[in-house]
């Protein structure tokens, strides 16, 4: 069948052809000036004896006349050239005429043509000439920006060996267990015979799975840099037009090229936004025509080619749930490497590629800020260091030291202070009650992380103060006594306003409430962690990617009695974790009041002056509480 976006090619060069044509054609006419009337020689000769003739030319052919203006039109008013035309008689001597056009007083001119036919002919040629000059230099910039004649082309960025990417595994840190893994691609792409050899075949695809900022687009152009092939790359949206058909088009077009400029890596960023499964939304009125054909022609393109042939296919998603089975079957994306987020040594690493560029005062240890950044990804930490640097310069400083360090943590983690919104003395000393409750509650409670900063100055993501609790090691799991004293720190802010404020609670613990609620619900539905309904899980999450964004996030699969039971086991946790508090913080009630008072005054206090306030009033019981159920 043929395509119908190739059938209407020749309109657009047609049309503009004929345009061009007639604008030449109204130039060359002259339009300031009325086309000259051919007359016989007689009438020629009775307009030169009535004197109505101001200037007569003389050809070899013909004698052109440019007669008078016409004196009954107004005076002021541009009066149009008017001209006759009449062919001379052969074999007539025009010395008479010359002397009749020389009594009368008319100016009198001539010219000889002498190979007239090649002016005529130019006079064709030229503008031709123009017109394919035009057609052709506008083609050309069609094709070049991606116009209405070049749907079908892909729009992949391509890095060849004359401009070979610069990124190597050295620019790519925290992620040793997946350059281990590409290792093997690289040693391929450079010594193929090794492989082949043996009869080896390596894998077709590799997809780069993990959450957004891992680095997963700069893993894959470290592969082409370390074994200095050719580098495609283009986003996955890019695929998808308007028109049913160009998506399928540009993944021809794409693994064409690819195979002109073997040995090379295809990378689709993004693989989710052409790769979602084929069943999703299907039974239910809608579908997505132009991205499943997209698909099954990837998925087509992939199996037509030979490994053998120097190419292979690099993909990155942070979804791979809801990939479509076929393309994570074997044979096409064969093998799957987790870009996950770095751990201490990871991030420390990191933060050294990106601190080469920037000029670190000696007081700077990067060990420190890495500690500081659990769970950060790798984007996370090159924004860190770029807001460093921004903070130096504002600042006057040459160099970045450790205080701008900290200040870009607290940017990047909870956004950026706004000391100048104006709060009520009233509103001012509840904010202090409440962080001072969640701090005295995490230095009381045995699994809580250390507090290293209380504020009560409100910040960009909407919070009024904040406590600032930074783990001492990386942690892959968690307890129930370590998950019962999370909930407990949550609740200290509410257990402190209802004390303070005899049981008068305002908005503030919303967010809290919140996150205690959740985390409730998971020890009870995921974790196993209820007495009632024992070592079972409850729900399972939806397979379908349009239900779970349309309707709900999991399939209910238990019954009214067990959902109540639910309900009653995550309202006895919170509860229970929220006398805990409220015990923790009546018997410190001197401490809490002290530290509220300096939270005042302050508006900001780190650790070291968060325990000098606490150990200044004397508690009336130990300091740490095992976690109780």
């Amino acid at each position: 069948m043929n395509n119908p976006v190739r059938q209407r090619q020749w309109l657009f060069p047609v049309v503009n052809l004929l345009i061009l044509v007639a604008l030449l054609y109204a130039g060359t006419m002259g339009l300031g000036s009325i086309a000259p009337q051919r007359v016989s020689y007689t009438e020629f000769l009775a307009q030169v004896r009535a004197g109505k003739l101001s200037a007569v030319e003389i050809t070899d052919q013909d004698l052109i006349g440019v007669k008078k203006p016409d004196t009954a039109k107004k005076k002021g008013e541009p009066a149009p050239e008017e001209r006759i035309i009449a062919t001379r008689l052969p074999g007539i001597d025009d010395t008479s005429l010359l002397k009749e056009l020389e009594e009368r007083q008319i100016k009198v001119t001539g010219h000889i043509e002498r190979n007239a036919w090649i002016w005529g002919l130019l006079g064709w040629m030229l503008p031709l000439l123009i017109i394919g000059l035009v057609y052709v230099f506008g083609m050309r910039r069609l094709r070049q920006g991606g116009g209405a004649m070049t749907f079908g082309r892909n729009r992949a960025k391509i890095y060849d060996q004359s401009s070979r990417v610069k990124v190597t595994f050295a620019d790519v840190a925290g992620v040793d267990e997946a350059k281990t893994e590409l290792l093997e691609i690289v040693d391929f792409l450079r010594r193929p015979a090794r492989y082949q050899a043996l009869g080896g075949r390596i894998p077709k695809g590799v997809l780069l799975v993990g959450p957004p900022g891992t680095g997963k687009t700069l893993l894959a152009k470290a592969v082409a840099g370390e074994a200095g092939v050719a580098f495609f790359s283009i986003s996955g949206s890019e695929f998808v037009e308007m028109f049913v058909g160009v998506g399928a088009a540009r993944v021809r077009d794409l693994f064409e090229q690819a195979k002109q400029k073997a040995p090379c890596i295809v990378f689709i960023d993004e693989l989710d936004a052409i790769g979602k499964s084929r069943t999703s939304g299907r039974g239910i009125g809608f579908s997505n025509e132009e991205r499943e054909q997209t698909l099954n022609q990837l998925l087509a393109e992939v199996d037509g080619f030979d490994t053998s042939e120097g190419v292979i296919l690099m993909a990155a998603t942070n979804q791979p749930e809801v990939l479509d089975a076929a393309l994570l079957r074997a044979g096409r994306f064969d093998r799957q490497v987790l870009v996950d987020r770095p751990d201490l040594k990871g991030r420390e690493e990191i933060l050294q590629v990106h601190a080469r560029k920037i000029h670190m005062a000696p007081d700077v240890d990067l060990g420190i800020i890495a500690a500081r950044t659990p769970g950060m990804a790798g984007a996370d930490l090159a924004n860190i260091v770029n807001e460093s640097a921004l903070l130096a310069v504002r600042r006057g400083s040459n160099s970045v030291e450790l205080r701008d360090m900290e200040e870009a943590i607290d940017r990047v983690m909870l956004g950026l202070e706004k000391k100048r919104r104006v709060m009520t003395p009233a509103e001012k000393e509840r904010i202090a009650y409440h962080e001072s409750g969640h701090t005295l509650v995490a230095l009381s409670v045995q699994h809580a992380d250390p507090v290293h900063r209380v504020s009560i100055i409100p910040r960009s993501i909407g919070a009024l103060g904040y406590t600032l609790q930074l783990p001492t090691e990386e942690r892959f799991l968690m307890t129930q006594p370590e998950l019962e004293d999370r909930i407990t720190v949550l609740m200290g802010g509410r257990a402190a306003e209802e004390i303070q404020y005899n049981g008068v609670v305002s908005t503030g613990a919303a967010d809290d409430l919140d996150r205690a609620s959740e985390l409730a619900r998971q020890m009870v539905t995921r974790f196993g962690m209820s007495g009632q309904l024992g070592k079972l899980t409850y729900g399972r999450p939806l397979a379908s990617p349009f239900l779970k964004s349309m309707f709900t996030t999991e399939e209910r699969n238990y019954s009214d009695t067990t959902a109540r039971i639910i309900d009653e086991e995550s309202k006895r946790i919170v509860d229970a974790a929220f006398e805990r508090a409220e015990s923790i913080l009546r018997e410190r009630d001197d401490q809490l009041n002290h530290l509220a008072s300096e939270l005042m005054r302050k508006e900001t206090l780190n650790k070291e002056e968060v325990d000098a306030v606490v150990q200044s009033t004397a508690p009336p019981a130990p300091a740490k509480q095992a976690a109780g159920r």
